[in-house]
């Protein structure tokens, strides 16, 4: 019995140092397998990291996908096939299109302001054009056949918009104003789709053709739009010549609007096509405007107004000059991929030409006649 005590003490110590012995192994093994992990886990998030970067770095334009060469004097900063987050907040990021962005989203901004501040009336803002054009005294206005130049930089009197009687809350605002906010309201249309289109435009092909179509489709309106003023206000005494212009410029934006929807006239091959179906639709504008010259002859404002609508015409003539050659990067690839190429200084005429027009549609606002 003795014998069988001894016995089991002895298998009972070997039972507890092999237990004890496993669990050191076990202890000396699990930093081992917890440092192999945590190695290998980390070697997976580098690589998801290096992944992302990559997604998401600025590319060459021989790295681009097929649908987005649209310019091949302009060499690097391209984004392509981003998700729409990472494209919303490159708003905030140096690439080739931030710039095409900010001169619209700045120019919807302005057309914004000018907005309001018509509607609430408030003249200072209203004629925030004359912060770059200045004001043209009173008594010139009367005798602006006689002393007018294009190079003047004295234009309308800011005192002369408190004669303006006609109150956002009276009867006739709608019918007398709209033509006026139908204006800005393309104008805004256009500003805001063009910044959108260079935002979104690296998120897919799909969306890419989609977002093209919307801004061809603004500056479509834009150009209609921008007939309303001039011819309500001049022609408001003969209305079917209201009819017959307004008719004939709503026609033609709505078949040029259906002839860019076709998707490859959306690319760089057409770009001169393109530019072509806007130029045709502005030179429309010569018709009525000739027709204006005649009816107003002997209209004090005639030449004020004049030089505001050349100066548009001068603005989106420069601009789509710009548009379609593709200087300067064409003379210099690679120099101006940032800042400075075409179509950044084709949104700049853009926004002056929106501008000047604005400053005639205030004027013939402010001195339309009863019949």
């Amino acid at each position: 019995m003795h014998e069988n005590r001894m016995i089991n003490n002895i298998e009972g110590s070997v039972w507890k140092r092999m237990i004890k012995v496993m669990d050191q192994e076990k202890d000396q093994s699990t930093p081992e397998l917890v440092t192999e992990n945590s190695i290998s886990k980390k070697k997976k998030k580098k690589k998801i990291n290096c992944k992302n970067t990559k997604r998401y770095a600025l590319l060459s334009f021989n790295e681009l996908p097929d649908y987005m060469k649209d310019n091949e004097y302009i060499l690097n900063y391209y984004r392509a096939n981003w998700p729409l987050k990472e494209a919303f907040f490159s708003v905030f990021r140096w690439h080739n299109e931030t710039l095409n962005v900010w001169t619209h989203l700045l120019g919807f901004m302005l057309f914004l302001g000018l907005t309001v501040a018509n509607l609430v009336n408030v003249p200072q803002l209203a004629d925030f054009i004359t912060i770059f054009t200045g004001q043209f005294p009173s008594t010139a206005e009367a005798n602006v056949s006689n002393n007018f130049s294009l190079g003047s930089s004295k234009l309308i009197d800011l005192k002369q918009e408190s004669n303006l009687k006609t109150d956002i809350t009276s009867p006739d605002f709608a019918t007398t104003n709209w033509p006026f906010y139908v204006f800005l309201c393309g104008s805004m249309f256009c500003l805001f789709s063009s910044s959108t289109c260079h935002l979104f435009s690296c998120h897919s092909h799909h969306l890419n053709l989609q977002l093209l179509q919307m801004d061809y489709a603004g500056i479509t309106v834009m150009i209609i739009t921008s007939f309303f003023p001039p011819i309500y206000y001049i022609f408001q005494c003969t209305p079917h010549w209201q009819i017959v212009y307004l008719s004939g410029i709503s026609v033609m934006g709505i078949c040029t609007i259906i002839t860019l929807l076709s998707p490859a006239l959306s690319t760089a091959k057409y770009r001169s096509f393109r530019a072509l179906l806007f130029v045709s639709m502005g030179l429309f504008g010569l018709v009525p405007a000739i027709h204006a010259l005649v009816v107003n002859w002997d209209d004090p404002h005639r030449n004020v107004t004049l030089a505001y609508e050349s100066i548009m015409a001068l603005s989106y003539l420069i601009g789509t000059l710009f548009y379609v050659s593709r200087v300067p990067e064409r003379w210099m690839p690679g120099w101006f991929d940032l800042a400075g190429h075409s179509h950044q200084i084709f949104h700049v005429f853009v926004v002056m030409g929106a501008m000047a027009h604005y400053g005639a549609a205030r004027i013939f606002l402010r001195h339309r006649m009863a019949c």
